[in-house]
């Protein structure tokens, strides 16, 4: 998860801003059930009477308090109160300190009060069993009889009673002062209706802006989250785009193509999935379950253990399905990469697989890849499938024990209802909590291997890149390149490829190379433009070491052709103006004709702005050569390079692009690699290869005469006839 939120390290202002909000959402949310309890406890139960202390008092009933009370109790309640008139008292604006000393004192008098000032049938019994046992009759007036009695008599009553009273939770006796206030109050012609009317709505209210304002923050943080996952995606995309560009073939080679383009399409989804779920679920929960918990010890029910009796049931759940299901989701991103890869070779190789009669086996093929796929996810869901009822059961079970529990307590008089509500609202928010992590962690895993997948692309070492030291190779440059004893082994290759290459390109000249297939006259070409790094020796153009230059300098200077001509979707003029975007339209009628592609556009009703699909799906073989060749020569660049370029075309065509193609590179460097001699006879130089290494070097005549692999070479294309009306300087 950690490495997630690290890929949006950028927005940490925005995390920031969402994390703020979080606190500030569970505060909305912890307050909720607070205002149940109040509404329960006070607004119904109570009246809407929060405090015993009484605000005012009828004058009887403070002296009667004062007659219960000891000397430092009276001095308490004497001055928390002044008198108003002859008939009420009320009390004075004091400190919470004081509030609550005076609340201590008020609340057990009160009590004693409540039974001899109440009517209810409960009362008079009480009162009865006191007549009786201070030998009185019953329906005695108490209260005149205590009024009238000396302090030292009245005293042992009252620490009687207080013993008594003692015995009673502290919960009942608040409850029994504030029934006495509410008595009281009632007493003085105060509506308490519409104190319990008045209490009701304020909480209420108070309760509604608190859920709007919740509402309100939710909506916030889920848009944020979403901005910064679409954000933090974009920046992968790209980042892991760029980082791919940069590839040099060996890096390209390390990981397939269709891993990579899992990696950027798939994985990156998996992870913005995922980062929106962390800021509005994942950070959420924790926050909102630790507060349940501190909201839950403040509440003082006693019940704190089955908190932990449910957290450690989810957490053991959670801990055990992630331990089965964990390395499924590794798999599965594989088995995706897998799946991609079999799509994609059956989709391009389709007229193959027509050809050799091979739908069957094929179809066979992918059925197995997307069996495995389909086998390992049905096993994962199934796991998490399994979690949410199971869940669902925990929070119910832990809701009946909390009312089973409460109910006894209750009954005892040690916990109020709205208290109880209070602690299953907490209770079920701190296992939501918990479910809301365990319905993220679906996700998280497999987002975790993503995650993993994307940093390996982006931390993988890029072989070929500019040095610190690296100057721009200069805009005007003869071209001529040196291979100074140059060798080059492919990356965990055990051989060299090429070996000891030692040879000079020169502007103005053609230098062909030729050899079997395998020699490394490929490798020999994709040295010069840096798509490998020669492992040995020096490669320099006009003096300068490659590895001097900057790449973009270095390639900006190279016209290269490959063995495969690439196309891109797109039109013709896209395609050839593809390495000079200043390219008019004079300029790329001007390298089609050279490359003889005049030939088919002019055929399209578009001619350059016919349609070319991806991958030139739509032109054979030969136009996709011609169109590459184009796009080379349209770059106007210093030093070209065509690698076995010709080899699709017919030899009416490849001599007319060759006899072309030699007046618009008079003054650069050209190096041919082919398979044909045709190709190369004209060439200034031919360099010949055999097994990784430089066989021979020289015109078409004297290797002709000279070099054994040369003559192989020849006489297996051209008839001896043809090569000796060759050697007499006429054209083959």
């Amino acid at each position: 998860m950690l490495r997630i939120i690290r890929f949006g390290k950028r927005y940490w202002y925005v995390m920031l801003v969402i994390l703020v909000l979080l606190f500030a959402q569970a505060n909305c949310d912890l307050a909720l059930p607070e205002y149940t309890s109040k509404i329960v406890d006070i607004g119904i139960t109570s009246k809407g009477i929060e405090s015993p202390v009484l605000t005012r008092m009828r004058v009887q009933t403070y002296e009667d308090l004062l007659l219960f009370s000891d000397e430092s109790e009276q001095e308490i309640i004497q001055s928390s109160y002044q008198e108003k008139d002859d008939e009420m008292i009320l009390l004075n604006d004091i400190t919470d300190e004081d509030m609550e000393e005076l609340r201590s004192v008020v609340t057990k008098k009160q009590t004693m009060l409540l039974m001899f000032y109440s009517t209810k049938d409960e009362a008079k019994a009480m009162k009865n069993e006191l007549a009786k046992s201070m030998n009185m009759p019953e329906d005695t007036d108490f209260m005149s009889v205590f009024r009238k009695m000396p302090k030292e008599y009245l005293t042992p009553v009252t620490t009687k009673m207080e013993e008594e009273l003692s015995k009673m939770s502290d919960m009942i006796g608040e409850s029994s002062a504030i029934e006495f206030a509410s008595t009281e109050y009632a007493a003085m012609g105060v509506d308490i209706d519409r104190i319990q009317i008045d209490y009701l709505i304020e909480q209420g209210a108070q309760m509604m802006l608190l859920a709007l304002l919740g509402m309100v923050i939710s909506i916030i943080v889920s848009y944020l989250a979403s901005i910064l996952a679409a954000k933090v995606s974009m920046n992968l995309r790209n980042d892991v785009f760029q980082k791919v560009v940069s590839f040099s073939n060996a890096e390209l080679n390390h990981f397939s193509t269709a891993s990579l383009i899992t990696r950027s399409t798939n994985d990156i989804q998996q992870v913005q999935m995922v980062m929106t779920m962390i800021f509005r679920i994942v950070v959420y929960a924790p926050i909102l379950g630790i507060g349940g918990i501190y909201k839950v010890i403040q509440t003082n029910s006693k019940m704190e253990y089955i908190i932990v009796v449910a957290v450690g049931t989810v957490m053991l759940l959670v801990l055990l399905l992630m331990i089965i299901a964990m390395p499924k989701f590794k798999a599965m991103q594989s088995l995706v990469d897998g799946l991609n890869l079999v799509s994609r070779e059956i989709l391009t190789g389709i007229p193959v697989i027509r050809a050799f009669n091979r739908e069957k086996t094929e179809k066979e093929r992918f059925e197995e890849a997307s069996n495995k796929l389909m086998k390992t996810q049905l096993f994962t869901n199934r796991t998490m499938a399994f979690m949410m009822p199971t869940m669902m059961f925990i929070m119910n079970a832990i809701t009946i024990l909390i009312v089973w529990v409460g109910a006894h307590r209750i009954e005892e008089g040690n916990l109020k209802v709205g208290t109880m509500m209070a602690f299953m609202t907490y209770t079920i928010q701190i296992v939501i909590s918990f479910l809301m992590i365990t319905v993220v962690s679906i996700m998280l895993p497999r987002a975790s291997v993503a995650a993993t997948r994307i940093e390996e692309v982006l931390k993988q070492k890029i072989e070929i890149k500019d040095s610190k030291a690296a100057t721009h190779l200069p805009e005007e440059i003869l071209g001529d390149i040196a291979f100074h004893q140059v060798s080059f082994t492919y990356p965990k290759g055990e051989e060299e490829a090429v070996s000891d290459l030692t040879f000079t390109a020169k502007h103005g000249e053609t230098t062909a190379i030729i050899g079997s297939t395998g020699c490394g006259k490929s490798t020999l070409v994709q040295l010069i433009p840096r798509l490998f790094d020669n492992t040995k020796g020096q490669i320099t153009i006009d003096g300068i070491d490659i590895k001097d230059c900057t790449l973009e300098s270095l390639r900006k200077q190279i016209g290269f052709v490959p063995q495969k001509g690439i196309l891109f979707s797109g039109t013709i003029q896209s395609n050839i103006a593809f390495g000079n975007g200043d390219c008019d339209r004079d300029e790329l009628v001007k390298a089609a004709t050279t490359a003889q592609a005049m030939e088919f556009i002019s055929d399209y009703e578009n001619t350059f702005d016919a349609p070319i699909a991806q991958g030139g799906t739509n032109v054979s073989g030969g136009q996709k050569q011609r169109l590459s060749i184009a796009r080379a020569i349209a770059k106007k660049p210093k030093i070209f390079i065509f690698d076995d370029s010709f080899s699709a075309l017919d030899y009416k065509t490849d001599r007319a692009l060759r006899q072309e193609l030699l007046k618009q590179t008079k003054e650069a460097t050209v190096l041919i690699v082919a398979q044909r001699i045709s190709t190369i006879l004209h060439a200034d130089k031919i360099i010949v290869m055999d097994d990784g290494k430089i066989v021979g070097q020289g015109t078409h005549q004297e290797l002709l005469e000279q070099n054994e692999v040369y003559q192989q070479i020849a006489l297996s294309q051209l008839s001896e006839k043809e090569l000796n009306i060759t050697n007499h300087g006429l054209e083959a």
